[in-house]
């Protein structure tokens, strides 16, 4: 059944043991009248995904949030495993209109960093920015016709943070996504991109 609600699909591996990303979970939590939280990893401990029913609850939300650590500056590998099998020709891409079912969902990033935001950057230690190496992302939103959305990042957590910073991080995250939530508007428009607390 179609919802109102942002359905953020959250990618851990432990998030037990995680400080932001189940921090951010717990605050989501709050809002269930709002938000749709779907944990990969809880959901598929076994990494085996069913299709059908990832295939829906996309269809069932128009505001979609990939939440996730940023591992080896890429996706976990049970993200990569639902993406190749879940967005699929027929349903997420192809020739004709109904063969493209995502066309027009708006599709964000909230990503944890563990390095600093000053090394994210074009002069920095790594020479590119969170923007540059979630390119591929970005393209597969746009291959299936989908809005892709300023990308929410974290940076630091190696170095630790307060409660208060991680805290912070959390409303802010809220906060980005009520403005997805809010309806059409241009990605530049949303005003909380980025959260640099290194």
């Amino acid at each position: 059944m179609k919802t109102a609600k942002t359905l953020v699909i959250v990618t851990h591996p432990d998030i037990d043991k995680s400080v932001v990303n189940k921090r951010w979970v717990e605050e989501l939590q709050k809002h269930r009248d709002l938000i749709t939280i779907h944990q990969l990893h809880e959901q598929y401990p076994d990494h085996t995904i069913d299709v059908a029913a990832e295939q829906q609850l996309l269809l069932d939300h128009d505001n979609i949030v990939f939440q996730f650590p940023f591992y080896w500056f890429s996706t976990p590998p049970l993200l990569k495993k639902w993406q190749d099998e879940v967005l699929l020709h027929g349903f997420a891409y192809g020739r004709g209109t109904a063969e493209r079912k995502l066309a027009g969902k708006r599709i964000g990033l909230a990503i944890s960093a563990g390095i600093k935001a000053v090394d994210y950057d074009k002069d920095g230690r790594y020479a590119a920015t969170v923007e540059e190496l979630v390119r591929p992302l970005r393209l597969t939103i746009e291959y299936i016709s989908a809005e892709p959305l300023p990308v929410f990042t974290f940076y630091g957590i190696e170095d630790g943070h307060s409660t208060e910073e991680i805290d912070l991080s959390a409303a802010q995250y809220l906060q980005y996504i009520k403005q997805i939530a809010g309806g059409p508007r241009s990605p530049a428009s949303l005003d909380i991109g980025s959260c640099a607390m290194a």
